[in-house]
């Protein structure tokens, strides 16, 4: 499985584990939204870090995978939250 795959599988794995936990302790969804945005949005950071400093990627090689890696999970965290309201 490829590495972006896997970002965008864990993604979805903290997606559910903040939305799951937001469930059962009775946190508004969009706490939970708020809470898995910053989350995600600093692991896909490191990611982009990591790829350019130590992978030896470009800067401009890794943006597109971070935009990914960012995005899919954070859209259908979205669409979860608006079928929710």
């Amino acid at each position: 499985m490829s590495h972006t795959a896997q970002m965008l599988l864990g993604g979805l794995v903290l997606l559910a584990g903040i939305y799951g936990i937001a469930h059962l302790r009775r946190w508004p969804m969009r706490r939970a939204f708020a809470v898995f945005a910053a989350l995600w949005a600093l692991v896909a950071a490191v990611n982009l870090w990591v790829g350019v400093a130590h992978a030896g990627y470009a800067l401009a090689e890794e943006l597109p995978i971070f935009g990914l890696v960012f995005a899919v999970p954070t859209a259908l965290a979205w669409l979860a939250l608006r079928g929710r309201a």
